[in-house]
C-alpha cells in the first residue's frame, strides 16, 4: 500500500475524531489508528525498497548518461581532429595547386619568350634574305635594262624557276612599263 494513502487515512481519522471542549485534545478510534500505523510499518520498508530501487535506477541512468556523454564527446573530438586534418590536407592541396599554377605560368612565359626570340631570329634571317633577293632582282633588272636602277624606281620581281616533278617550270615575267627591253 502507498504510504501517502495511509497518511491521508490517518489524517482523516483524526479529523473525524471528537474534539474535547476547552482543550486541544481529540478523541479517535484507537483500533483504527493502530491498524493504520501497522499498515504504515509494513508499507514503510516497501517504500524504502522502492526508493532504493529508484535511486539505483537513477544512478544507473546517470551512469549511462555519463558514458553516452563521454562517447559523444570522444566522437566529436575525433570528428574535429579529422576535420582539422582534412582542412590541413585541403590547404596543402591548395598550396600545391597554387605552386603548380605559378610554375606553369613561369614555364609558359619562358616558352613565349623563347618563341618570340626564335620568331625574331627567323624574321631577321628572312629580312636579310629578302634584302639580298631584292638586291639580286634589282641587279637583274639593271642588267636587263643595261642601266643602273634609280632610287625609288619601281622594279618588278620575278620568282626563281619552280620545279615540278623534277622538271623546272619557268614563270614568265609580265611586261611592265619600266621593263623597256621586253617591250621592244
Amino acid at each position: 500500500m502507498d504510504i501517502q494513502h495511509l497518511v491521508d487515512r490517518l489524517e482523516d481519522l483524526i479529523d473525524e475524531g471528537r474534539h474535547m471542549p476547552m482543550s486541544k485534545y481529540t478523541l479517535i478510534d484507537e483500533e483504527r489508528a493502530l491498524e493504520i500505523i501497522d499498515q504504515m510499518r509494513i508499507s514503510i520498508p516497501e517504500e524504502i525498497e522502492k526508493a532504493a530501487r529508484i535511486l539505483a535506477q537513477r544512478d544507473r541512468v546517470l551512469s549511462q548518461a555519463h558514458e553516452e556523454a563521454a562517447r559523444i564527446e570522444q566522437q566529436a573530438r575525433e570528428k574535429s581532429e579529422q576535420f582539422i586534418a582534412n582542412n590541413e590536407q585541403v590547404l596543402n592541396a591548395q598550396n600545391r595547386a597554387a605552386n603548380v599554377l605559378a610554375q606553369a605560368e613561369q614555364d609558359a612565359e619562358a616558352i613565349r619568350d623563347e618563341a618570340d626570340d626564335y620568331a625574331l631570329k627567323v624574321f631577321g634571317a628572312l629580312r636579310q634574305k629578302l634584302g639580298k633577293w631584292a638586291g639580286d632582282v634589282d641587279a637583274a633588272i639593271a642588267v636587263m635594262r643595261d642601266t643602273e636602277p634609280q632610287p625609288g624606281e619601281l622594279t618588278q620581281f620575278a620568282p626563281p624557276p619552280m620545279s615540278q616533278n623534277n622538271q623546272t617550270v619557268s614563270v614568265p615575267v609580265e611586261a611592265h612599263p619600266t621593263n623597256t627591253r621586253r617591250q621592244k
